[in-house]
């Protein structure tokens, strides 16, 4: 029997390098933008020739992610985990990449022309604008994405075509 590999356990501490998870969501926070990582690294380091985020231990990172956010990252991780978003950002299109209608209504975003330009992936469906909208008066269903029921979904998608048959005539 061949013994499989396993990742070893994330080891915690403020003097330890950077973990996998903070260098994500401080990438995240950058929006991908290089230049923009070297400067917090920069920012944190106090060294103007430090650009890499693995050469900045766990608790810089900690600092770099709470003045991004305004927010302290292990609560923020809290809520999240716990199914919420934090009180600042309340995003009502977080959705369900294995869910088919809530791909269903990713796509009618992008043939809406409801999208944002992305470095990574050059343009992806606005969730911010559909987030406002599924809050707004104009939406069917008043009730963030991953909370709808399938029918209540399918109404969603429904209003979806009908904007794009209105824009495309």
């Amino acid at each position: 029997m061949k013994a499989t590999k396993t990742k070893p356990p994330v080891v915690y501490g403020d003097h330890l390098p950077i973990t996998p998870f903070q260098i994500k969501r401080i990438m995240n926070n950058c929006n991908y933008l290089v230049e923009m990582k070297n400067e917090w690294v920069q920012w944190v380091t106090e060294d103007n020739s430090r650009t890499s985020l693995k050469s900045i231990t766990q608790a810089q990172a900690v600092k770099i992610i709470k003045q991004q956010t305004g927010e302290d990252p292990k609560q923020e991780l809290k809520t999240i985990v716990q199914g919420g978003r934090s009180h600042s950002k309340s995003n009502w299109a977080l959705f369900d990449s294995k869910n088919k209608q809530h791909l269903g209504v990713m796509a009618n975003l992008r043939t809406l022309q409801w999208t944002v330009p992305s470095e990574r992936h050059g343009e992806v469906a606005d969730l911010e604008r559909l987030s406002n909208f599924l809050k707004s008066d104009l939406s069917p269903v008043k009730k963030p994405l991953k909370k709808m029921e399938p029918w209540e979904v399918s109404k969603i998608i429904e209003c979806f075509k009908s904007m794009i048959t209105k824009k495309y005539k």
